[in-house]
């Protein structure tokens, strides 16, 4: 069972796949503690806030309420509201807390493809062809490591900086892992004029990329 905070379509804004049309499953659970976290809501699984799985379908507002249900029956829910995006992104939360290789399996047999949004945090059960975004979540207070097993299985990395730190970080991850992927992305704090700054100037010294979560520049979901 998988529980399920929400399911909406959008276009996707961050890292290789911005401007994607997507089909977004976020799931519930989350025990990494990052400060900056904008999906606070779905830490808990509290039973006290369970509901329909139609009740997660484009919510209005941000909550704790979550289903739990099948694999079978998320496909159900997304053939049901038509959409029209094929790419779906399972995020949270920490969508890793969950084998995701039957959820995965079933929309890759009906025409989808996945990518899933990670903190490294926990083992990725996947297909190897899901497409893995690990944006590693170092000393946070939950106190969960980052795995090198993930960063080692990431086609991207999509990492929040607000300070040369955080770069200093990431490095030491890779380092760690004796691997770096072909695609890393910087992504600046809450679009933070600062953070922004050094994001351009790291990715220009080093040739990686940067994510400004357009998404949030244009104001959708």
């Amino acid at each position: 069972m998988y529980k399920i905070n929400e399911v909406f379509e959008t276009i996707q804004g961050e890292a290789s796949y911005t401007g994607c049309p997507s089909i977004f499953i976020r799931l519930q659970g989350c025990p990494v503690g990052c400060a900056w976290c904008d999906t606070k809501q779905t830490w808990h699984t509290d039973d006290t806030y369970l509901v329909d799985l139609a009740d997660t379908v484009e919510k209005k507002a941000d909550s704790d309420y979550f289903a739990n249900c099948t694999a079978e029956q998320i496909l159900a829910l997304i053939r049901d509201k038509q959409y029209q995006a094929t790419h779906i992104v399972i995020t949270g939360g920490e969508p890793c807390m969950y084998d995701l290789n039957p959820l995965c399996e079933l929309l890759h047999e009906h025409g989808f493809s996945t990518q899933i949004e990670t903190s490294g945090t926990f083992e990725i059960l996947a297909p190897a062809t899901t497409w893995v975004t690990v944006s590693p979540k170092i000393n946070m207070r939950g106190g969960y490591k980052v795995l090198k097993s993930a960063m080692q299985r990431a086609n991207e990395i999509k990492h929040p900086v607000a300070m040369m730190r955080h770069v200093e970080e990431l490095e030491e991850l890779f380092a760690e892992a004796g691997h770096t992927p072909e695609l890393v992305y910087l992504q600046p704090i809450s679009q933070k004029a600062k953070a922004t700054r050094l994001a351009i100037e790291v990715c220009k010294a080093k040739n990686w990329r940067l994510s400004v979560q357009v998404h949030k520049y244009i104001g959708i979901a």
